[in-house]
């Protein structure tokens, strides 16, 4: 009988272990490091909407995210999100982004470098590492390229008549600012989708290829915003993933 009620007693203590959660499986952790101190938070309402809003957060050492300014309407991908790759855990269920598929990276991504038309960043800039475009820097989207996902020059580079590269000094001004998002990359991935920006919209409603479009003023805003030194980052997630991954990964 006592053997039995040592048996029962021990099972008792596994069982309460195991429910407490103090078990040596590993625990889900956040992809967002202490040391972010901004982000932006993109949010739509399903996978398939093309519509999203975008909010601007900043914290410090109490970690805690405030919200920078108002909230503001973009335009992501005409087919909606699709899981990217970027700091993120690559296992989570959802469409996965393709090169082509029309979506924008749902998941967390670190920003590359503000790009523009003008010689410098403006004046009221926190120095955010900067690109000035010419008529000869594209972005190479075709995958037969060995420069698939990087921007070159095409003064530098030598182009085959096969390969897709998109200009990066666009005559319709879509680019005059923009914020490269370092979407599959660095450890490229051929097929994974390509040359993915924060850049000025068409308008209301009109939705992307896989980029993530919002009026003018506000790219010029978060051009402006952007610190090198606060390791921005930027999350893009459609609802029901925003609401499960919240305390997760401590969004705001």
């Amino acid at each position: 009988m006592q053997r039995v009620a040592v048996a029962l007693a021990l099972a008792g203590m596994l069982a309460t272990a195991n429910s407490s959660g103090s078990t040596d499986e590993p625990q889900p952790t956040s992809p967002i490091p202490k040391e972010c101190r901004q982000l932006l938070l993109v949010r739509s309402r399903s996978w398939r909407t093309s519509i999203a809003t975008l909010e601007r957060y900043d914290r410090d050492d109490t970690l805690q995210w405030r919200r920078v300014g108002e909230a503001t309407p973009v335009n992501v991908g005409r087919n909606g999100m699709g899981w990217g790759r970027g700091l993120h855990a690559a296992a989570q269920s959802g469409p996965v982004k393709r090169e082509g598929d029309g979506r924008a990276p749902a998941g967390v991504f670190s920003l590359a470098l503000a790009f523009g038309v003008a010689e410098e960043l403006p004046p009221e800039a926190k120095g955010f590492p900067y690109l000035h475009t010419l008529p000869t820097t594209y972005c190479v989207e075709d995958v037969r390229s060995k420069h698939y996902n990087q921007i070159i020059d095409a003064g530098e580079v030598k182009m085959t008549s096969w390969e897709r590269w998109s200009e990066m000094q666009r005559a319709d001004g879509l680019f005059r600012w923009g914020v490269v998002v370092r979407q599959n990359g660095p450890d490229t991935k051929t097929g994974a989708g390509s040359c993915v920006f924060l850049h000025i919209w068409r308008g209301f409603r009109h939705p992307t290829a896989g980029c993530t479009a919002m009026p003018i003023e506000q790219i010029q805003e978060t051009v402006r915003w952007l610190d090198g030194a606060a390791q921005p980052l930027l999350v893009q997630l459609p609802e029901p993933e925003y609401q499960r991954l919240h305390e997760t990964w401590g969004l705001p």
